[in-house]
């Protein structure tokens, strides 16, 4: 029976480093040890370019080559008859390699010495079985398809955005074994991603932030590609988000506007999964582990399946039918009535920089949750006025949403999320289908510092 590559991806990971043996153009035969094998598709293969060496003079002067693998569960060896057909400099395929053998160096002590200089694309010719002694391979640790399938009949139960994030952290955890994991969603215009939930973390990091093209997650969102690190890699931790500083004139103290990524400070197994609709990229799975190797090419293509389900339904929650999207409901119950506001007032303060936004001197929110709270809090403060609908801050020019593609109810969630977590004596409460309510249990004070005060 003819050997197909999707049956040996096992092979692939770079447990157990692989051999390829080339020829030079006068014949004389060389061998070396392989950095990386990259599945790319049922038929072709990458191999990491790190230095102009024999081997690469080799391959360019004759296409051919053997690598050898072995199986790390079974120890089936294989044999591959490869052809060289390009070089990719740059891309997702690239990216992917490069984060690969960031964490293979990081692995060997050799993160000074490993760049990747490009992806070599190979097809696949032939893949021969060699003639071994094998092992039983171990047991999985649990059906894939069957988790994929009880977490999608148990996601499609979700009716809003918050049950549905909630939801998918629930089945990684419960179905998939993975205790520490986070989501986040784009803002398009910012090109930076924001932290809107997450599980298994001392912190939540519940607003925190990454740019495209920073680290695992920001590389798998501009890419639009999975990244997968087997090993811990010092390039791609986020063991210390980069943070900014504000320094206002007139006041003595810089103001640090960062809200820290949670994260494992070690984590040996990094996946990051764009979330998509369409072609359009709406944020990103991630998931990590203290373990290395923990997910494989079988977690990597589950974890597509359900972040594609993910982004099916965020799209669909959020372009629901126009007669339907936003609509008040009767409630089922009066709103609960507002506590009195007593006690020492509360300094809020709105800097229109970045519509950050301090309560007294612990900074809150910024960007475009910032902003509704603000509209919020003015409302209030000028007409006592405590129901709003989402519809209406969609259409409120001080919010200044990017553009219509924008999830405001992603941004109600994570303001929602941050006021409980800073322990804030004001709350965001759903009361209707696209209906929310303010409650202010204090007295406040709003200052707003114009941008370049």
């Amino acid at each position: 029976m003819k050997l197909k590559l999707d049956a040996i991806r096992a092979c692939l990971d770079g447990a157990i480093p692989g051999t390829i043996a080339t020829c030079a153009a006068d014949g004389v035969p060389n061998a070396a040890y392989l950095s990386q094998v990259q599945y790319v598709d049922a038929e072709h293969v990458a191999l990491s370019w790190q230095f102009f060496n024999t081997t690469r003079r080799n391959i360019l002067a004759n296409p051919l080559a053997r690598v050898a693998l072995i199986d790390p569960s079974t120890a089936g060896h294989y044999r591959l008859l490869l052809q060289y057909l390009r070089t990719e400099e740059e891309g997702p395929l690239f990216e992917i390699m490069k984060a690969k053998l960031a964490g293979i160096a990081s692995h060997a002590g050799m993160a000074g010495v490993f760049r990747l200089l490009g992806a070599d694309v190979y097809r696949v010719l032939e893949i021969d079985q060699v003639p071994s002694r094998t092992l039983t391979p171990a047991l999985p640790r649990a059906n894939l398809l069957a988790a994929l399938r009880a977490s999608v009949e148990e996601l499609c139960l979700c009716m809003d955005l918050d049950a549905l994030l909630c939801g998918t952290l629930d089945c990684l955890e419960r179905h998939f074994d993975v205790h520490h994991a986070m989501i986040l969603l784009l803002d398009a215009a910012a090109g930076r991603l924001y932290t809107i939930a997450s599980r298994g973390y001392e912190t939540s990091g519940i607003g925190s932030e990454i740019t495209l093209g920073d680290g695992v997650i920001g590389v798998a969102a501009r890419e639009r590609t999975p990244i997968r690190i087997g090993h811990f890699a010092a390039e791609y931790s986020y063991g210390k988000a980069i943070r900014e500083n504000l320094e206002r004139s007139g006041l003595a103290l810089q103001m640090d506007t960062e809200i820290p990524l949670p994260g494992l400070p070690g984590a040996n197994s990094q996946l990051a999964v764009p979330i998509r609709a369409g072609t359009r990229v709406l944020g990103v799975l991630y998931l990590e582990s203290a373990q290395e190797q923990r997910f494989g090419y079988d977690d990597e293509d589950v974890m597509v399946s359900l972040a594609g389900g993910l982004g099916a339904a965020i799209q669909l929650l959020h372009h629901g039918p126009a007669d339907h999207r936003d609509e008040p409901r009767p409630a089922s119950r009066p709103p609960p009535a507002q506590p009195s506001a007593s006690g020492p007032p509360l300094q809020v303060r709105h800097y229109a920089e970045n519509d950050s936004i301090f309560l007294d001197t612990d900074y809150l929110i910024k960007g475009v949750a910032g902003s509704i709270l603000w509209a919020l809090l003015r409302d209030h403060a000028d007409t006592g006025r405590t129901a709003f609908s989402n519809r209406e801050l969609r259409l409120d020019p001080r919010i200044r949403l990017p553009d219509i593609s924008d999830n405001l109810e992603a941004r109600l969630i994570l303001l929602g999320r941050r006021l409980v977590e800073r322990n804030a004596p004001i709350r965001i409460e759903k009361t209707t289908r696209g209906c929310f309510q303010l409650r202010v249990e204090c007295p406040l004070q709003l200052t707003h510092v114009p941008a370049g005060a």
